[in-house]
């Protein structure tokens, strides 16, 4: 209830991850495989944060652990939202979900925190249909383990090709 908006980039960028059109592998290469939101200067918009995202076609290429990769771009005083798409394995099958993050670090400012906590719900709101939220306030919340547990618990065998 902080009044803040989200800009429509933000919205696009989720659509875009939630609707997982067959492409071609091109298309596919440029999907956003992570990416990070931050407040904008005048803290009265979500918007994208420059330069913070991983693509698809990265994977492989230029960051051979995404998720490491992911929570190395998260800012170590300073909060974030993040939409990450997870792909893991069950014991029946291998999933693709995305996975919504805030990110309040314990060193964050106090202000900070507290209007990334109120204006989770207007992200939230905009993201229709996810499934997994994950609030982290420091690295050992951000460990394979942790992620697994939200994603199925025990059910989950692998998260992004490693055993968990």
């Amino acid at each position: 209830a902080s009044g803040v908006q989200v800009a429509d980039e933000v919205c696009r960028i989720f659509y875009d991850m939630k609707v997982r059109k067959c492409s071609t592998p091109e298309e596919i290469k440029k999907r956003k495989k992570a990416v990070i939101f931050c407040l904008s200067p005048d803290k009265k918009c979500i918007i994208v944060e420059e330069g913070k995202e991983i693509l698809v076609g990265d994977v492989g290429v230029t960051v051979t652990d995404p998720f490491k990769h992911f929570v190395q771009m998260l800012p170590e005083k300073d909060c974030r939202y993040a939409l990450y798409d997870a792909s893991f394995e069950t014991r029946e099958s291998k999933k693709e979900e995305l996975m919504f993050f805030l990110w309040a670090p314990e060193q964050a400012p106090l202000k900070s925190k507290m209007i990334y906590a109120s204006s989770k719900d207007a992200i939230k709101k905009k993201f229709q249909g996810i499934k997994h939220e994950c609030q982290a306030n420091g690295p050992e919340d951000l460990n394979r383990a942790c992620i697994a547990e939200k994603l199925g618990g025990s059910l989950v065998v692998a998260f992004e090709g490693s055993p968990v």
